[in-house]
């Protein structure tokens, strides 16, 4: 199975980054790969927000849409996506967001999934590192034009 990891340090508020990446229907507009996204519930239960959602990701020719569990711990700072439906036989992705000093915020961005399809797995396994890295870019790219400039 493809596994990755990347930590970032952005300049943003944590709680803007939060909000970034909670606003799963914009993916579309700036995250590399990203074709649709449509959220079906979004519903807050004490400290948690719990999200359904559809991603349609792809490259080239192979485009497909899974169905994911998003749940956010507000008293954790993390967020943790698991997927529920679509052709991937695991995903668990996970969110760390930690305040550092003068508007800085580390994230940690962990993937763990397995395609269904076993050649596409293994296409996946060579270039996922530069794909996350993309989309770590793209995340960071978004969260410093539209929050870069917001100090604590």
């Amino acid at each position: 199975m493809p596994k990755a990891s990347v930590k970032r340090l952005i300049e943003c508020k944590k709680d803007d980054l939060i909000e970034l990446v909670l606003d799963i229907e914009k993916y579309p507009e700036f995250v590399p790969f990203c074709f649709d996204a449509k959220v079906y519930e979004n519903k807050k239960e004490g400290d948690l927000t719990k999200i359904i959602a559809d991603l349609t990701i792809g490259k080239g020719p192979f485009k497909d849409s899974y169905k994911s569990d998003v749940v956010f711990d507000k008293n954790k700072d993390v967020i943790s996506v698991k997927n529920i439906a679509g052709p991937l036989n695991h995903l668990s992705n996970n969110w760390t967001f930690t305040d550092k000093k003068n508007g800085i915020t580390e994230i940690t961005f962990d993937i763990d999934f397995e395609i269904k399809n076993k050649f596409l797995n293994s296409l996946m396994v060579v270039s996922f590192q530069y794909g996350l890295e993309k989309i770590a870019d793209a995340f960071q790219m978004r969260a410093e034009k539209l929050f870069g400039s917001a100090k604590n």
